[in-house]
């Protein structure tokens, strides 16, 4: 009602967001479209990945060091070190820069947070699958149930809130991450906070700050609850 009324419109914050409405829903939409798109495919590669390491014990410990590896390592450096092997595929490689791939912008944006987002996906998944009961595994067994049929019959299910959960970790990180991109070009509410820093503009810099933060906690908690109605179905599917 404040808003809607005009009570505000003296704050700093709310001039910079009339200033530059049409900016701000643009780079806001970068923003999502970053996190969103890098949790999707994180999701796609690294549910296969999180099935293919629960089955295979030998290779469950190569691809989780190699993913903690690329966990360590800091969100401006990854991005720094994907600028050269970007620009090399968008200059050699015909048709990649018209998809847009290059050194500069969103692709090295996206990569790096696809790379970030693999090891919460990957690690709960495998955490999800070796804690479904054997009892359920056998009772399937018993039904003559294929491995397949078992997989996404039952281990999926009772394995899916904890998968759920590294999802949600995975979205929390990639909507704060998402603010660095605008160093190389990214986009996202980034713009605003390293050209309020820039210019010693802390009303620039709340402006791309706010939304990051209210957008993860919006994400938090519609996750959280996601995960306690799944997790609730869980018990009484088991009990």
């Amino acid at each position: 009602l404040l808003l809607v009324s005009g009570s505000w419109n003296s704050l700093s914050i709310l001039k910079e967001y009339f200033n530059r409405a049409d900016s701000f829903w643009a780079e806001g939409s970068k923003h999502v479209t970053l996190a969103l798109g890098s949790l999707a495919a994180a999701v796609i590669i690294g549910l296969p990945l999180g099935i293919l390491c629960h089955r295979v014990e030998k290779l469950r410990a190569g691809v989780l060091n190699v993913l903690n590896i690329i966990q360590t390592i800091p969100s401006i450096a990854l991005f720094g070190l994907l600028i050269a092997p970007l620009g090399w595929v968008a200059s050699h490689v015909p048709g990649a820069a018209a998809l847009g791939i290059r050194g500069i912008g969103t692709a090295p944006a996206f990569v790096a947070l696809f790379l970030y987002s693999l090891l919460p996906v990957v690690a709960n998944t495998v955490v999800g699958l070796a804690g479904v009961p054997r009892a359920a595994n056998d009772a399937a067994r018993g039904m003559g149930m294929t491995d397949r049929q078992r997989l996404f019959g039952v281990e999926f299910p009772l394995a899916f809130p904890v998968i759920l959960t590294g999802i949600r970790i995975v979205l929390v990180q990639n909507i704060g991450l998402a603010t660095i991109a605008a160093l190389i070009g990214g986009g996202g509410f980034g713009v605003f906070v390293f050209q309020g820093v820039g210019q010693t503009a802390m009303d620039l810099v709340l402006l791309g700050a706010v939304p990051t933060v209210a957008l993860a906690f919006a994400a938090a908690i519609i996750l959280d609850a996601v995960i306690e109605m799944s997790a609730s179905k869980r018990r009484v599917e088991t009990a």
